[in-house]
């Protein structure tokens, strides 16, 4: 067998050597955008719940965008692999867009959670499609750095975005801080394109067939037998149709959870049934076997970083409804907090960039060490309904984001390391089709906490914390089985 290696442009050693530079700035330009409206959304949402009488349907508004990017990520890893990350990154830019646009001129709360879906599903395919863009474009010394900037990018949205956010809810109303952000859009993909232009998708046939990695392609310090392939059906056209036939029952499955838990009786148990059913049959055939085993390798990175996922994002739907609804802060104290996270995530993932060593292998010291961080931190949040010092619940939540800091970017990097460069769409999708479907199910049960009462207490607000702290110590249980068997 014969091919032709293409080699990664990488002239230098850092991520802004030449052939690197463009892509690096483009790409951390369109995470910090995506980082903003993340922040800003969480900040505004206590408000909007008021405003639009909806607090029934505040974790479906968080909730409903995991959902739909699950078919999304699914789309987008097939497409990735079959052509290339340049139109998944087309259509995820304006879909993300659109769904701000209907958010931000909704005019009830269901609007605005169908516009959130709509955001969630271009969020999804652009998140996978610039996964493939870091496995195509850079050597495995690199991952890990590439990653943190990634989590670096968020430090400047975190510094001025909550505060903005709290102020333009105050003073313009928050229907702007949906509205302004597709502005910022356009340039951000204007700046990424050129790059995107030198991506191809990983050509199949005689001399290199689907799911072979040669030469400089396969990452430096890769050991035969470590890497592992999500193929099986979706290999195939035919095989990529059934994958998006059971993606689509996995997000139905994902938002019937959502809509059961707000309802009461046999409807409840009806809805809930179904969801339940179609998430057993269709999340096993997505993501890779020995999945739900916590299998050694491959299986394990992507089971643990679902845990991690919805353990952080469920603790951040309740944060800032604690903060403002019992602790009576405005919406840009609120935000403060928020941005202290976000903040300590940059610094985790700095530290583990700079603790990594090439070709070194996969560690679990730092993934446990960034785990443990998190249950404490929650812990400790938590301890806010009891009556500690706001600063000490801030100090918590800081210490919640430097462990998913540590945490991420060492689990990303793992799954393209240990992928197939014909996979890593596939497996990139089945990565964050774990974050999705994890923190879907999690924000479906804060959702059903939340409209158990007609006004949540400290007590709904306990029991939300209790199941993301339970959440993030079955993870920590699991960070022993990243690596690879032997």
């Amino acid at each position: 067998m014969t091919a032709t290696a293409v080699r990664h442009p990488a002239a230098g050693p850092g991520l802004f050597a030449p052939g690197l530079r463009g892509l690096t700035i483009g790409m951390v330009a369109l995470v910090s955008l995506l980082a903003f409206e993340a922040l800003a959304v969480a900040t505004a949402m206590p408000t909007v719940a008021r405003d639009l009488d909806g607090l029934s349907l505040y974790a479906l508004a968080f909730g409903g965008p995991f959902a739909s990017g699950v078919l999304a990520m699914v789309l987008a890893g097939s497409w990735c692999d079959a052509r290339g990350p340049v139109a998944p990154t087309a259509h995820g830019v304006l879909w993300f867009v659109a769904g701000l646009l209907v958010a931000g001129t909704a005019p009830s709360m269901p609007v605005l959670a169908a516009g959130r879906i709509v955001q969630g599903f271009g969020s999804g395919m652009l998140s996978v499609a610039l996964y493939v863009l870091v496995g195509r474009a850079y050597p495995e010394a690199l991952l890990r750095r590439v990653f943190a900037a990634f989590a670096g990018a968020w430090v400047v949205p975190s510094l001025v975005g909550p505060a903005v956010a709290g102020l333009t809810v105050q003073y313009l109303g928050w229907r702007w801080v949906f509205l302004a952000v597709p502005v910022l859009a356009v340039p951000a993909v204007l700046l990424i394109r050129p790059a995107l232009r030198t991506s191809s998708p990983t050509p199949a046939g005689p001399d290199r067939p689907a799911g072979t990695a040669v030469g400089p392609d396969r990452p430096v310090g890769a050991r035969a037998g470590e890497r592992r392939s999500v193929r099986g059906p979706g290999s195939t056209t035919a095989g990529a149709r059934r994958r998006i036939g059971w993606a689509v029952g996995a997000a139905t499955g994902a938002a019937l959870l959502h809509i059961g838990g707000q309802q009461r009786g046999a409807t409840a148990v009806v809805l809930l049934a179904v969801a339940a059913g179609a998430l057993l049959t269709c999340v096993p055939r997505l993501l890779p076997a020995g999945f739900a085993r916590a299998r050694r390798g491959l299986p394990a990175v992507i089971a643990v970083r679902g845990l991690t996922a919805a353990a952080f994002a469920g603790s951040e739907v309740f944060l800032p409804l604690v903060l403002s609804r019992e602790r009576g802060l405005p919406p840009a104290g609120a935000g403060l907090a928020l941005a202290v996270g976000a903040l300590s995530w940059s610094a985790g993932s700095a530290l583990q960039g700079r603790l990594a060593r090439p070709g070194a292998g996969p560690r679990t010291a730092l993934p446990r060490l960034g785990l443990l961080s998190m249950v404490i931190g929650i812990g400790t949040v938590s301890l806010l309904l009891v009556g500690v010092p706001v600063p000490v619940g801030v100090l918590g939540w800081g210490l919640t984001g430097f462990g998913i800091g540590i945490v991420y970017p060492i689990l990303s990097a793992l799954t393209l390391t240990l992928s197939e460069r014909a996979d890593q769409g596939r497996n990139s999708a089945a990565l964050q089709l774990a974050d999705s479907i994890f923190s879907a199910t999690v924000l479906a049960v804060a959702g059903a906490l939340l409209a158990a009462t007609a006004d949540p207490g400290p007590a709904t607000y306990l029991a939300g914390f209790g199941v993301t702290g339970a959440v993030a110590v079955a993870a920590l249980l699991l960070a022993g089985r990243l690596r690879p068997a032997a």
